[in-house]
């Protein structure tokens, strides 16, 4: 459904989604790096566990939410991919730390 519409090779960077190495384009974020690569639901519901994707792109709905280097909540439409990042789908409520 998504695809690039210019070669992603020559500034492309590789990061890590649920322990699997994905490509990227330098500036891309990390929703739409997903999305290019055929990665849908980022998360699920606390509740259901309904199976959520990215919705507005723009940081509005928080239905992209993310763990981002051990930490949860990450909106993936506002961050930036960076080279050896670890990204984990978000499962559930978010385990708060004390």
């Amino acid at each position: 459904m998504f695809r690039r519409l210019l070669d992603a090779s020559e500034n492309a960077i590789t990061f890590e989604y649920d322990g699997k190495p994905i490509s990227a384009c330098q500036g891309d974020t990390l929703a739409a790096a997903l999305l290019a690569v055929g990665v849908v639901a980022l998360r699920t519901t606390p509740v259901f566990g309904a199976p959520r994707a990215p919705y507005c792109m723009m940081g509005v709905c928080f239905d992209c939410l993310v763990t981002v280097d051990g930490i949860g909540n990450r909106q993936s439409c506002l961050v930036e991919v960076r080279s050896g990042m670890k990204v984990q789908s978000q499962q559930g409520k978010r385990d708060v730390q004390l």
